[in-house]
């Protein structure tokens, strides 16, 4: 049954997205399902002529759709919007297969996925612009919105169908037309999406969606002429090389690049409330989230009960087939990020930390085959350990002792990284120091992720430039073009 969900919504045969239509092509990649290693799709593998093709259709499209006006705009995204209710489950069983995770989380990311469209499809009679006073008699001011044209968006592989429309909505409502690139780990999604987009009667052009490699195909859509925006998420190693590429063109970018969130555990916090939401931030996705737990610091005086209730938390996680309702934690995206993970969590064992629960002995039965690392707590860890300085981006939750208010900022500071942070007291005038003095675009304080629309998705350091959702968001996606007017006879 899921299969047919799944198949209605991807092209037949291998096939590129562009100008309204599925363009087959030469060569192909495997996709696999990371829980078996089995071949579940194959797609189109893109080149410069394929950046070539999407984005010059999309400069043709562009015009015309921004002439719609804002409000026919937003139209055509609360059609796509019923377009994706009406497959939701279609779309979360894709999510599970090609990415991994569990199908609780995979219904989850498509519900994240409407809230981003509804919020979008809301903005079609919002303000777009500004008059302003003049010094002479006579005459005006007025700064309006305008759209860049074609947008470039890079999207990762950790929330493809969620990522996708987080690029995708704001950039169209805007009047701008939009060429996708997803992770070669999980396009089916963003192919599928293609398929919506088509149903709810978006413009030949509007929304392109091109498989391949970023270093080849993502770099020329990047470097293509027409191209006016960049947006994208995913690792800084790749954020730095499309900001250079695209400081050629003297264009903006948009990045939201990697995380290494400190989580900090105050004396006195709710020991099992922040115990439960340490481990639900670290090992959501399997780890494989931005904003993820990524380092627990614990007040000295309540470490050992606190390391006591994660472990209880923990052992009741169950890991297995993502398909399945009561799974919690599902297989990572690749053998290449399996790996990742483990050489970190070897290489902190041979720096001194401890296992207090998990490790690789600790896989259950019958996962031979697929990309599993077990849910793994750490004590005893250095505080100038490796773990606790790359991005770990897996089910590894280190935790640290700390003695005083002051040594603890200095450690959350302590990273090239300022995505974001957590913060867990029960007093108000601790939580907003610490909130004062942490370097991070984002502070929760007793509370999780993930972020909500209407707020504002930003990083500090080498976690990005610009960001994603509400007003600021929406304003990546549009310049300003000032008119100065006198009307005196």
């Amino acid at each position: 049954m899921y299969d047919e969900l799944i198949q209605a919504l991807l092209p037949r045969e291998p096939a590129q997205f562009i100008g309204g239509q599925w363009h087959p092509g030469r060569e192909t990649r495997d996709v696999l399902n990371p829980a078996d290693e089995r071949v579940i799709g194959v797609v189109a593998e893109g080149d410069e002529h394929t950046a070539e093709l999407a984005v010059s259709h999309a400069a043709k499209a562009q015009k015309a759709w921004a002439r719609l006006g804002l409000a026919a705009r937003a139209d055509h995204l609360q059609r796509l919007l019923e377009q994706v209710q009406s497959n939701a489950e279609g779309l979360a069983r894709l999510l599970v297969t090609e990415q991994g995770k569990p199908i609780k989380e995979a219904r989850a990311e498509v519900q994240m996925a409407l809230t981003m469209l509804r919020y979008h499809a809301g903005l079609g009679f919002r303000q777009t612009g500004q008059v302003m006073a003049s010094g002479t008699p006579g005459r005006t001011i007025s700064i309006r919105e305008e759209p860049y044209g074609v947008v470039a968006a890079i999207i990762p592989w950790n929330f493809p169908l969620a990522m996708f429309l987080r690029k995708v909505a704001p950039a169209i409502v805007a009047g701008n037309a939009i060429v996708v690139k997803p992770s070669e780990n999980t396009p089916l999604s963003s192919l599928a999406m293609a398929t919506l987009c088509q149903r709810a009667g978006i413009p030949a052009g509007v929304v392109s969606v091109v498989t391949g490699p970023g270093k080849s195909l993502g770099d020329a859509l990047v470097r293509h002429p027409k191209t006016q925006l960049v947006t994208m998420t995913g690792s800084t190693r790749a954020g730095v090389q499309i900001l250079q590429a695209a400081a050629e063109k003297v264009i903006p970018v948009s990045l939201e690049l990697g995380g290494k969130a400190p989580f900090i555990v105050m004396a006195d916090a709710d020991l099992e409330r922040a115990a439960k939401d340490a481990v639900a931030s670290r090992m959501t996705n399997c780890g494989q989230v931005c904003i993820a737990n990524e380092r627990t610091y614990v007040h000295a005086s309540v470490h050992d009960r606190f390391v006591e209730a994660v472990v209880r938390e923990v052992q009741h996680l169950k890991l297995g087939n993502p398909q399945d309702d009561g799974t919690d934690i599902g297989p990572k995206v690749s053998a290449a990020e399996r790996d990742s993970v483990n050489a970190h969590l070897k290489r902190a064992l041979e720096q001194g930390a401890k296992i207090a629960f998990g490790g690789s002995q600790t896989l259950p039965a019958g996962l031979e085959k697929g990309y599993w690392v077990a849910p793994t707590v750490l004590t005893g860890v250095g505080a100038d350990a490796d773990v606790l300085r790359a991005e770990v981006f897996g089910p590894v939750l280190p935790i640290v002792a700390f003695e005083h208010e002051e040594q603890v900022i200095e450690w959350a500071n302590d990273s090239e990284y300022g995505l974001s942070a957590y913060v867990y007291t029960q007093n108000l005038g601790t939580a907003m120091r610490l909130v004062d003095e942490l370097e991070s675009g984002e502070v929760y304080v007793n509370r999780i992720g993930p972020e909500e629309i209407n707020g504002f998705h930003a990083g500090w350091k080498r976690s990005g430039l610009g960001g994603d959702d509400g007003e600021q968001g929406y304003r990546t996606y549009v310049r300003t073009k000032v008119t100065y007017l006198d009307y005196n006879r």
